[in-house]
């Protein structure tokens, strides 16, 4: 079986998009979607990429994020990105590479862009993998509220009934996003979601010094670009009854940016088997054995 080990930058759906692929050929394919949103897919093979060695993996840096390209230089321009577009991305990576079927395994954010990729192009999708996913954002907005006014000793203010009594007939509440603007002004927004994601330092150590030997920064511009769109008033749960395709979710016990609240919806609407570890965000920092073991569990299924 011939194994490959390529790397691209390829002109897909009007963006510059990077991405490597590794593995056996005719193996099983996997399509890493990382989180951030505006992240990377470098930190992740690095730490794990030598224990897949039985699939066809997919590491794919999303639009604006890691090695692609400026999210000003794509055809949508800089100050536009939503769902579709990021999911559309994968699409075109997929055709490119002439993948028949692959399952997307999706991280954080990444979980969220995996899910919708399967309900959109389910004759395409083996199954999905999401990793600690993100799909109520008002709701982790309120997570992350309520974490910044514990840290600061402060009973929480949700700003949610003012900012519906001074919402004009007709607009949509941005409910969260005001929500996420009072939690990073009582904490710095990476000390609270580090606090949130990671178990201990010494996981957040090993993945910084990951981070810091690829020496890919930046992902702010695909934030603000996907907050512009209202990423802080979305609320995926009612597409995932559209899901067809079997939803495996490996959760970290540790994680308070997505278990028990935003797991919890992929089991209750999409009938998603999950499996809880012992971890933060990253579950292969902390147990790497058992988050291989649960991945290679769901591959088999």
């Amino acid at each position: 079986m011939t194994h490959v080990d390529e790397t691209y930058f390829e002109r897909l759906n009007g963006a510059d998009l990077y991405f490597e692929v590794v593995g056996p050929e005719d193996a099983p394919a996997l399509l890493y979607l990382h989180g951030g949103p505006g992240y990377n897919s470098a930190s992740f093979r690095t730490l794990v990429g030598d224990a897949l060695e039985d699939y066809r993996v997919v590491y794919l840096d999303g639009r604006g994020g890691g090695r692609s390209g400026p999210l000003d230089e794509t055809d949508q321009g800089g100050d536009y990105l939503d769902l579709d577009t990021l999911v559309d991305d994968v699409e075109a990576v997929r055709a490119f590479l002439g993948l028949e079927r692959f399952t997307p395994l999706g991280q954080g954010f990444g979980a969220l862009v995996a899910l919708e990729y399967a309900r959109r192009f389910p004759l395409r999708t083996a199954r999905v993998i999401a990793v600690n996913p993100w799909v109520h954002f008002p709701e982790l907005a309120y997570i992350l509220l309520s974490e910044a006014s514990r840290l600061r000793g402060r009973p929480v203010e949700d700003p949610r009934d003012e900012v519906l009594a001074r919402t004009p007939e007709g607009k949509y509440p941005q409910v969260g996003a005001a929500r996420v603007e009072a939690a990073f002004d009582l904490v710095n927004a990476r000390d609270l979601l580090n606090t949130l994601e990671f178990r201990d330092a010494h996981s957040r150590m090993r993945l910084e010094f990951a981070d810091a030997e690829s020496q890919l920064l930046g992902g702010a511009d695909v934030q603000q670009a996907l907050v512009l769109q209202g990423l802080w008033e979305f609320e995926y749960p009612p597409f995932l009854a559209e899901i067809t395709r079997p939803i495996y979710v490996i959760a970290g016990a540790e994680d308070r940016t997505s278990y028990p609240e935003q797991v919890q919806w992929l089991e209750d609407l999409g009938g998603a088997d999950v499996t809880v570890l012992p971890t933060g965000h990253y579950p292969w920092l902390d147990d790497e054995e058992g988050f291989l073991e649960a991945l290679h569990d769901s591959m088999r299924r």
